[in-house]
């Protein structure tokens, strides 16, 4: 690029060049040195970026070889041989029918009042949900229309590799437990649903609309097939709806919000997760016992994603990102927080004996056990620096679910 602003001088031997001549080589200079330095940057730009998009296909790749890697006979087989294990020490877990407690049990029964008694049922009902704040029922609805989405969440286990039901009446105790399971988490969303509808406050048109494009959405699960992840996922998913339905259930009982109907339903329900959370807990355990490195790699892996609740597809046909909503306004009611998220994972830390593992773990399985037992303390770390540095106002978002009454809400 030189050449050109030297070729003045050279033409002329032994002429000295005037101040214009040398402003004008000067600039020329200039300009083609900065267009050298802005070509090997934009070079250098892509070089990287293809560098990174690479890398990023690498990753992927490997990620993709360690969940398939799940899926090879002697793991699955560890699954089959579980069979007899899970018949006597989960199978249990699940109630009787004639034993657990159905909506019926919760709610006004005009079978059983008469109609003037359930009228005044009713009309107590709607009185004490009328002191539950906007706020609390925005998150109602959420923990709602997570409960009401469980066909997508059965069909997700029936897809797992070696445990799911086959046949639809499979007897295998795998396939038991699935349906057993279903059949509990089926009345959680039809007792909160009637609640719902009976209290008056709740568009439930809206309501209906956004569980029919929850489940119409689906859910994608990462990784697929895969039965260690996809239980390590359920596991955490039992607890954190159990947490849900409890501090909801303490925000609005006696020392809350005066809502006893509601404080007694989210309490039954969070008990079922409990329950159900035990289950759970415990297939993970014995998977642990069986394969120690397995189980805490697939552990970091489905951490290193971050354990989202199942409703991140939710829509209301308004807002593009509701899902950001409902966790800033869960978090913002306590209804479920990232401090509730860390003391999850300290629990089943301490629950799978992770801090404990050391033989059989390769060295992938080292450095798994060391991210997952760092990460609480890191995300508490994480989260308090964030307070401190938030400066961010609320803004007043309708709620179409509750008739568009605005909520004040600090998104991220």
């Amino acid at each position: 690029m030189s050449p050109p602003a030297a070729m003045p001088l050279a033409t002329i031997p032994g002429s000295k060049p005037s101040t214009r001549t040398l402003n004008n080589i000067g600039m020329q200079i200039t300009t083609s040195s900065s267009h050298w330095t802005k070509c090997r940057s934009t070079s250098a730009a892509v070089s990287g970026s293809a560098i990174m998009a690479a890398a990023v296909v690498r990753q992927r790749e490997e990620e993709e070889a360690e969940w398939r890697s799940y899926l090879a006979p002697e793991k699955l087989e560890v699954l089959t041989q579980m069979e007899p294990w899970v018949e006597e020490h989960v199978l249990p877990l699940l109630k009787p029918v004639e034993a657990a407690w159905q909506p019926s049990d919760l709610l006004p029964d005009p079978a059983e009042l008469g109609a003037e008694g359930f009228h005044a049922a009713c009309v107590e009902l709607r009185e004490r949900a009328a002191g539950v704040p906007d706020l609390l029922l925005v998150c109602l609805v959420a923990n709602m229309v997570t409960e009401e989405a469980l066909p997508t969440y059965q069909s997700s286990l029936n897809r797992l590799e070696a445990v799911g039901d086959r046949t639809g009446a499979d007897g295998a105790a795998w396939a038991r437990w699935i349906r057993g399971w279903s059949a509990e988490e089926n009345r959680h969303g039809d007792v909160l649903s009637r609640y719902m509808y009976l209290s008056g406050r709740f568009d439930m048109a809206e309501v209906e609309r956004t569980v029919h494009r929850l489940i119409r959405s689906g859910m994608a699960v990462d990784p697929p097939c895969s039965p260690y992840h996809a239980f390590i996922y359920t596991a955490f998913q039992e607890r954190a709806t159990a947490v849900a339905h409890g501090n909801t259930a303490r925000l609005v009982g006696a020392r809350g919000h005066g809502d006893a109907a509601l404080a007694r339903i989210c309490g039954t329900v969070a008990a079922d997760e409990k329950r159900h959370e035990a289950a759970y807990t415990r297939i993970v355990s014995k998977l642990f016992e069986a394969d120690p490195d397995a189980g805490v790699r697939a552990l970091a892996y489905m951490l290193r994603r971050g354990v989202a609740m199942p409703t991140s597809p939710i829509a209301d046909g308004r807002h593009d990102d509701l899902y950001a909503c409902v966790v800033s306004l869960a978090e913002q009611s306590g209804t479920y927080t990232v401090f509730d998220y860390c003391a999850i994972l300290d629990h089943l830390i301490r629950e799978w004996r992770v801090e404990e593992l050391a033989a059989g773990l390769s060295g992938e399985g080292r450095r798994a056990r060391d991210y997952v037992c760092a990460l609480p303390q890191k995300i508490r770390r994480m989260k308090e620096k964030a307070r401190d540095r938030a400066q961010k106002k609320p803004i007043s978002i309708p709620i179409n679910w509750i008739f568009d009454r605005h909520v004040s809400v600090i998104l991220p």
